[in-house]
């Protein structure tokens, strides 16, 4: 217990500071103020087929449609895509990187809110000396003897938070920690996104194989009936030439339709968190039609995207930096506290005459450092302007990227009616050519020229089905996928204690 004397130091130490405790009640810096969004007077998305009643093709869900929530890929009904979706949100790299700089930024509040506590240290020491004979001939029995001291010194040092600079190193952390968990929802959708992208790829690969396979066996049957004709003597051997030829052509092109499939195979292993080498993908021909799209209204657009809010944050850390660099510019207060005991023998090292204390204030505030401060200041607010500026654009993209996604699953949709046709006429055109080939009325180039047609209409009308598919996935994720602003930590979930599984050490 502290003695009447260290009471009343404390006493006078605590008056000395009372002023600047009247004056801590307002918030050293500018109040922060969410950015004005952009006006948004139009009701629907421009590229919404709801301003396209007599289109043909795809078209958005009905404005009544609930919106995308939670597991978003399930829109599109594909059980297996559902199953990778699932294995990719517990084993990919990238979203544990993402969570390990989330739970990062969460440690770091937790280092700044330490400020408001004081420091407590102490050094135990033992220390043998002898003093010098010659040191004062005055007293001789003192000098030239060997003497022992015991020491158990506690410190304690507070700087009391009277600037809200440490509050504001605590909100610029609290507010980090929130960008980096809006970032974590961003990494996830991003790859959530690219496997749904490469799945489609890789069964419109397996498509387009198809394809190639029925035009390969075809162009087997046409040589085959040629080089009969050939030797039967009622046809030419130019004719064989040119079947050979297209066939061939078609052999090349099915064995090359392998590499992008495995790339993409390859791609999406290593979303899972898996071995390449130990992972495949059976083959399924599939057709997809990219299904109804909820959009909802333009106005939703930003509490809908994880990167929107990441850029709000980023400017709320900003103005509470600037707090800081305003509370720069007024003195520091330090109370200090020294205690403990000190004894020639260790025997009387707790005794009360052993104990030794000082206690005292202390105000320290920098006069000149060559205008630092004020330039550091005009840091703190270049940045937050920059990163209001970079917010804004944010969020032009966002409605840039909704608007390409839109169009290009409307136009990709209509493309492919279109395209269809196309390829109709094609076999159409074919079996004519076939027909007039037969009757020795056209030459066999051109029953050739009729399949190579064909055949390049049907790899395009597969490529488009793909990239309709595509595009619908590149619309959901433009639109934010499942999340929703809601679902962003506060600065006081994002400050709350966590479990202490969550900082083991893995291996």
């Amino acid at each position: 217990m502290l003695n009447q004397k260290l009471r009343i130091s404390l006493a006078l130490a605590a008056g000395a500071l009372g002023m600047p405790v009247l004056l801590a009640g307002c918030n050293i810096g500018p109040r922060y103020q969410p950015p004005a969004p952009p006006a948004i007077t139009a009701p629907n998305y421009k590229e919404s087929t709801i301003n396209f009643h007599n289109a043909e093709g795809w078209k958005v869900a009905s404005p009544q449609a609930a919106m995308i929530r939670g597991n978003w890929w399930e829109i599109f009904h594909e059980p297996e895509l559902n199953a990778l979706e699932e294995q990719l949100n517990i084993n990919n790299q990238t979203i544990k990187v993402s969570f390990q700089n989330y739970m990062e930024a969460r440690a770091l509040i937790a280092e700044a809110r330490a400020q408001y506590w004081p420091t407590i240290t102490t050094s135990p020491g033992y220390n043998r000396a002898q003093t010098s004979g010659n040191q004062n001939v005055s007293s001789a029995a003192t000098t030239g003897r060997a003497y022992s001291l015991w020491d158990i010194p506690v410190d304690v040092s507070w700087s009391p938070d009277f600037w809200d600079k440490i509050r504001n190193e605590v909100r610029t952390e609290q507010y980090s920690a929130q960008v980096s968990a809006a970032d974590l929802e961003v990494e996830k959708l991003t790859e959530q996104a690219s496997l749904a992208e490469y799945y489609f790829e890789i069964r419109g690969q397996d498509m387009l194989r198809q394809i190639l396979n029925q035009t390969v066996a075809a162009d087997q049957q046409a040589l085959d009936a040629d080089q009969g004709a050939y030797e039967a003597g009622t046809g030419d051997y130019i004719s064989v030439i040119q079947a050979r030829a297209t066939l061939q052509n078609a052999q090349s092109t099915a064995i090359n339709v392998g590499l992008l499939r495995a790339q993409y195979e390859h791609a999406i292993a290593m979303l899972l968190g898996r071995v390449a080498t130990d992972f495949t993908i059976p083959a399924k021909p599939m057709i997809y039609t990219a299904p109804p799209i909820p959009t909802g209204v333009p106005s939703e657009l930003l509490e809908r995207r994880p990167d929107i809010a990441a850029a709000e944050r980023t400017l709320a850390a900003a103005n509470a930096t600037i707090g800081i660099g305003y509370g720069a510019f007024f003195p520091q207060a330090t109370i200090s506290l020294s205690g403990g005991t000190e004894s020639a023998l260790f025997k009387h090292i707790a005794d009360w005459n052993s104990r030794v204390w000082s206690v005292g204030p202390s105000i320290s505030q920098v006069i000149f450092n060559g205008w630092l401060y004020r330039a550091q200041l005009h840091q703190y607010v270049a940045i937050y302007n920059a990163d209001l500026a970079t917010y804004r654009q944010t969020v032009l993209t966002a409605f840039q990227q909704v608007e390409d996604a839109l169009a290009a699953t409307r136009i990709y949709s209509q493309q492919i009616i279109k395209q269809k046709q196309a390829v109709a006429s094609d076999r159409q055109s074919l079996k004519l050519e076939m027909a007039r080939y037969e009757t020795g009325v056209d030459p066999y180039i051109d029953v050739t020229l009729a399949q190579t047609a064909l055949l390049n209409d049907q790899e395009t009308l597969n490529a488009l089905q793909v990239d309709e598919m595509v595009s619908a996935v590149e619309l959901v994720q433009a639109l934010g996928g499942g999340w929703n602003r809601a679902e962003l930590p506060t600065p006081r979930q994002v400050a709350a204690k966590t479990a202490k599984a969550d900082y083991v050490l893995q291996h």
